[in-house]
This record gives C-alpha cells, sequence and structure tokens, in this order.
C-alpha cells in the first residue's frame, strides 16, 4: 500500500524554532522522519510527500533521509500551498489510483494503528478516518485547534474546528480510495476552498466516510512548541517496557531518559552506546580486584552506572528507529561479559580477604545462576507478559546489579555474592517449576 503525506503548510504556530515545520526536531529525528518511519514500520515502504513552504529545503532533506534510510520518497510539489491542505491531497492526483493510506506531516501516532487500518474493508467510493472517541481524557489534544468529529452508527456525520455536537477527535489518519480527489474537486467549486475536513464533510453527508476507532492508541498533533513539548514527554514515558524490573523501571529509567537526549544530539549509534555501558563495568570490575573497600565503593557506583547506560541503547534504538535483532543479541552478549566481570572481579576481592575456598564456591554459584537466569529470561518474559498481560515482579540484570551496588557501598562482598548465588538460582527453579506447571500439564503431560 501507498502512504501520501501532506507537508505543504508553513506552520506559523511553531515557526519561531526557524526552520519549516517538517524539520523540527523531536529527539533526535525531525517531525516527517517521524511519521514515514512509523508508517514503513508499520509496513508501508512507497512514500508521496507534498510540500509547499520551503519546499526545496524540505525535498533535499528528504532525498538523504531517503538514501540513509533505504525508503522511497516520491516529491509532489505544491506551489498554491496557502489554499489549504486539501489542495496537497488533490495535487497527488495523478500519482495514486488505488487504496492508499493518508497522514499528516505533524501528527504522531502509534504504528499499531495503521498496521490494523490497512486491514479494513473499505468501498470504492469510500474514505476511512481513524478517530479518538476519548475526548475526556487525552490530555495531548489542544481543544481549540483540534478537529472534531460527529461520528452515528461508525459514520462521519459532521467534522470541523468548531462544531458543537461532537463524540470524536479527528487524528489525521485516514484510509483513502482515488474518490476522496472528486471529493475535494467538488468542495473546491462549490466552496472555493481547499481544505479537507470540508470535503471530508461533504462525503459525510452522503454516508462515504466510514471511521476506525483506534481505542487507547498514542497520536498527537505537534502543532506549536507547546504540544512539541508533550510529544517529547510521551515519547520518553512510552521507552518502558513490560519486561523491565522493578529497578529499571522505577531508577534506572528516571535516569537514563534524562542521559538519552544528549546521544540522540550526536551520531552515536545504540550499539556504541551498548559498547560503552560494556567499558564502564569492565573498569567497575576491575576497581574490585585492586582490593581495599575504597576501589569496593567506586567499582560498586561504576556498575550500577552502566547498568543505567545499558538501557540507553534501547531507548535511542527506539526513538530513532533503529532497532535491530543484531544490536538486541550484541546487548545479551556484552551483559553477559559484564555480568562475568563483575562477579568474578567481587569473587576474587572476597578470596583476597579470607583465602578459602567457601568464597570461590559461593562466587561460581552466583556466576552460573546469573548466566542461568539471562538465558530463560527470553522465553520466561515472552510468555509472561502474553499471558498476564501486565507488569510482573521480574527478577533480572536490574536487581542483580543494583545489588552489587548496595553490597559494594556497605562492604559487604561476600553476602552479596552469596545473596545473588540463592536470589538468582532460586528464581531459575521458580521459572522452570512455572513453565512446567502452565505448559506441560496444558499439553497433558506429567
Amino acid at each position: 500500500m501507498k502512504c501520501l503525506i501532506i507537508a505543504a503548510g508553513e506552520g506559523k504556530r511553531i515557526s519561531k524554532i526557524g526552520r519549516p515545520k517538517p524539520l523540527v526536531n523531536l529527539l533526535g529525528l525531525t517531525l516527517i522522519e517521524r511519521v514515514i518511519l512509523t508508517a514503513n514500520k508499520s509496513g508501508i515502504t512507497d512514500f508521496y510527500v507534498v510540500t509547499g513552504y520551503q519546499g526545496e529545503k524540505v525535498r533535499k532533506f528528504l532525498d538523504k533521509f531517503s538514501q540513509k534510510r533505504n525508503i522511497n520518497i516520491t516529491h509532489i510539489i505544491n506551489e498554491e500551498w496557502k489554499k489549504g491542505n486539501g489542495l496537497s491531497v488533490l495535487k497527488a492526483k495523478g500519482f495514486l489510483n488505488e487504496k492508499f493510506i493518508l497522514l499528516m506531516g505533524d501528527h504522531l501516532f502509534d504504528e499499531d494503528i495503521l498496521k490494523k487500518m490497512k486491514t479494513a474493508p473499505l468501498g470504492d467510493g469510500e474514505v476511512m478516518l481513524a478517530i479518538d472517541y476519548n475526548i475526556n481524557s487525552n490530555h495531548l489534544v489542544d481543544i481549540e485547534d483540534v478537529t472534531k468529529v460527529l461520528v452515528q452508527d461508525g459514520k462521519v456525520i459532521d467534522i470541523g474546528k468548531d462544531i458543537k455536537e461532537y463524540n470524536a477527535y479527528d487524528t489525521g489518519i485516514f484510509l483513502c480510495s482515488p474518490t476522496i480527489f472528486e471529493a475535494i474537486e467538488k468542495n473546491i467549486h462549490q466552496t472555493n476552498e481547499g481544505i479537507l475536513s470540508a470535503s471530508i464533510k461533504l462525503m459525510g453527508k452522503e454516508g462515504r466516510v466510514k471511521t476506525f476507532d483506534i481505542k487507547n492508541a498514542f497520536w498527537i498533533d505537534v502543532d506549536d512548541e507547546k504540544t512539541l513539548k508533550k510529544a517529547k514527554k510521551c515519547l520518553i514515558d512510552r521507552l518502558k517496557k513490560p519486561t523491565d524490573g522493578p529497578i529499571s523501571r522505577y531508577l534506572n529509567r528516571r535516569f537514563s531518559t534524562k542521559i538519552t537526549p544528549y546521544f540522540l544530539k550526536t551520531n552515536i549509534t545504540p550499539n556504541q552506546v551498548s559498547l560503552f555501558s560494556f567499558i564502564i563495568s569492565l573498569i567497575a570490575s576491575s576497581f574490585f580486584f585492586l582490593g581495599s573497600y575504597f576501589y569496593l565503593a567506586i567499582g560498586g557506583i561504576l556498575a550500577q552506572i552502566s547498568s543505567i547506560i545499558d538501557g540507553c541503547d534501547g531507548e535511542v534504538a527506539r526513538l530513532k528507529y533503529m532497532e535491530s535483532n543484531f544490536g538486541g543479541w550484541f546487548d545479551a552478549v556484552l551483559d553477559r561479559y559484564g555480568d562475568a566481570f563483575l562477579l568474578a572481579g567481587l569473587t576474587w576481592h572476597v578470596y583476597c580477604l579470607n583465602t578459602h575456598f567457601l568464597p570461590l564456591f559461593v562466587g561460581f554459584l552466583a556466576i552460573v545462576g546469573t548466566f542461568l537466569n539471562s538465558y530463560t529470561a527470553d522465553k520466561y518474559d515472552g510468555f509472561m507478559s502474553k499471558r498476564l498481560n501486565k507488569h510482573y515482579l521480574r527478577i533480572g540484570r536490574d536487581i542483580r546489579i543494583f545489588i552489587i551496588f548496595l553490597g559494594a557501598l556497605t562492604n559487604q562482598p561476600f553476602f552479596t555474592l552469596l545473596f545473588i548465588a540463592i536470589l538468582m538460582n532460586g528464581e531459575n527453579i521458580k521459572r522452570i517449576l512455572v513453565l512446567y506447571r502452565l505448559l506441560n500439564y496444558r499439553s497433558g503431560r506429567t
């Protein structure tokens, strides 16, 4: 399916930033990049972008972006961009002769909306509008500027910014048939206006505008500096994952989400952030090998810092749409090496204080339990998150590193190793029993 994006307007309310609106930066990417990459993540590969105000600057930027991301972008020029966004849509008439997605260049949204909407049934003479029924709870909306919609029996009855009776918001996401071009031409002929919502209103009176309920999915119209700040906060808040452990969720994310925006201002890749975190953990473990409490405490602090930075790589990857299977695997490999060095250093520290066999044995159990904890995490987390469909107490690396941090500061290296050995191996046994009971018994086995 092809996608048409209109990005021709001036954007006066945000123009003080000093660049055309599509090129306004938000956490390392421009608005137009975010719209295209979100749609691309939903499976769309062919894009048609309508530009107008400072169009040459926007088109040059998109040409570089297209090559960098290997995404096909066709330019459509609208020199009459002041006449309304409907005219920008109409400029694509000669390019699109089949069902297509229509997006606004300044509306950010969850890619799941498009994934579901693409497969929705649509007649040849119809248009579908994604709507948000959360008119009392969506605090991301500028009520003075948002386009309001009156829906009845799943179809648009009325639409506009100033209508008095409404029960939904227009998200700016459409599934269109080429009939949309005829409606825009008809509206321009009747009213001499090129406003898209007016054309949708005209089709709505004919019963040809279906609706798609986005439920509680994310979307926001970034129209000024206020909504730009809201979008930034919302994107950062969405970085939390269902598989985050309690330390990651309530402590580490508070710091990592403050650090990540600085990484986003650079060309540092997520894999480089992973490597940086690993190097810090190596330095931390080297301090454990040095002996005294002073070095032990420094090592513990550095270990916790590495754990915080370890969350930044995934945040950078998600915010810059740079997630990859290799990146996830590479991060996991470095984490395992980091764990091994930290626990080996802690074991050596305890052994040097009391050259006895017991610290070596406890350290061995801690390392084995840690490795098996990491090995079993992927399938266990996937199963638990799907089954429970909510957060659950996850015993993982974030808790382990935090225990090392606390144990180092309190000068209790042996009991730290012992606690990790018991906790990790106990968690592994629990996972085996839980999955055996839920999976084996479900299949009728014993």
